[in-house]
């Protein structure tokens, strides 16, 4: 193996990730045409409704039972970066904030002290298919900011740089690249702080293109290849779901096959802190986790403003962000 890879592993669901990220997960569903009410105008027939997670005729409901998605759930102690490229994700929260967002666009939430949303796939086309596609990634939070006050900011696909070099695009979530930086992320995030190197990139490759990503020092760094069929990286041959572990103080150029390629990169400084998980909480020790579920059962972390817990926005509606000062904004 090259001296600059560390490991190389198949993906399963979800990624595996490396400090200061928890996991990512990857959502690819070939949705049908949706009714008037949002919902996958074909039978549901023979679905583990609630629970579905596995992929029959191109798609799954997750936990929804009517409109695919993720009723209302906690999270407290990270954050989540919700990348959606194709389809769009309706968004509630217990604070009474919400948005519609997709194609392109990225929503960065820091969980914090606690928060409830829920996260719901509207099938808004009727007259033709709906394809989703999306990342969540799990940031970790310091413990610091553990406890900072929930907050979500939208990153618009308008305002995302997307830098176009010798058939290759590179769209900049998260860090810089040579002179263009990403978007400010959430203003308590480990992100937040250039010193933690955080970088988070969506890169696509034309059939036989090459790109190199510049080293780095201090950081962990994992590349992801989800979409094509294979790639040479230096000297290895990598497949399409396969992730690359590697030592970042090295280039890495990557040349692409001949089918057009994604790639994501994740990578960061480690917060390098004890870590405690349990289900949609992550704190630092067990005792903190106890804490997070005793909290919710008492205070449901503000409750659920919101008539269902599979909230979907008017069909009307296009893309937008409410925040719980009621202040709306659109692209």
């Amino acid at each position: 193996m090259n001296s600059a890879v560390k490991r190389i592993f198949p993906l399963g669901f979800p990624w595996e990730t490396q400090d200061p990220f928890l996991f990512c997960v990857y959502h690819l569903d070939h949705y049908p045409k949706g009714n008037e009410e949002m919902e996958p105008a074909v039978s549901l027939e023979g679905r583990n409704l609630g629970n579905d997670f596995v992929i029959k005729d191109g798609w799954r409901m997750y936990h929804g039972l009517t409109v695919p998605g993720f009723p209302a759930h906690p999270h407290r102690g990270f954050e989540t970066i919700t990348i959606v490229n194709k389809g769009f994700c309706d968004h509630s929260d217990s604070l009474g904030a919400a948005g519609r967002f997709g194609e392109g666009d990225v929503q960065w939430m820091t969980a914090g002290r606690g928060v409830q949303h829920s996260e719901m796939f509207p099938l808004l086309q009727t007259e033709r298919d709906n394809p989703l596609e999306l990342f969540q990634i799990w940031l970790n939070l310091p413990a610091q900011s553990k406890f900072a006050d929930p907050h979500f900011k939208m990153l618009w696909h308008e305002d995302i740089p997307v830098l176009k070099e010798d058939g290759a695009s590179l769209k900049l979530i998260a860090g810089a690249y040579q002179s263009t930086e990403a978007p400010a992320p959430a203003p308590d995030s480990w992100a937040a702080n250039p010193e933690n190197q955080v970088s988070i990139w969506n890169l696509l490759l034309d059939p036989n293109a090459t790109f190199s990503i510049p080293a780095a020092a201090g950081v962990n760094r994992t590349l992801y290849y989800y979409e094509g069929d294979k790639a040479q990286l230096l000297d290895e041959q990598i497949s399409v779901n396969t992730g690359i572990e590697l030592h970042p103080e090295h280039t890495i150029t990557l040349k692409n096959g001949d089918r057009s390629s994604g790639f994501l990169l994740l990578e960061g400084k480690p917060i390098a802190e004890p870590v405690a998980k349990y289900g949609p909480f992550v704190m630092n020790t067990q005792k903190e986790i106890q804490q997070a579920m005793e909290e919710y059962r008492i205070t449901q972390f503000g409750g659920w403003p919101w008539p269902h817990h599979d909230n979907v926005h008017d069909k009307s509606e296009g893309r937008f962000a409410r925040y719980p000062d009621g202040n709306e904004v659109r692209p």
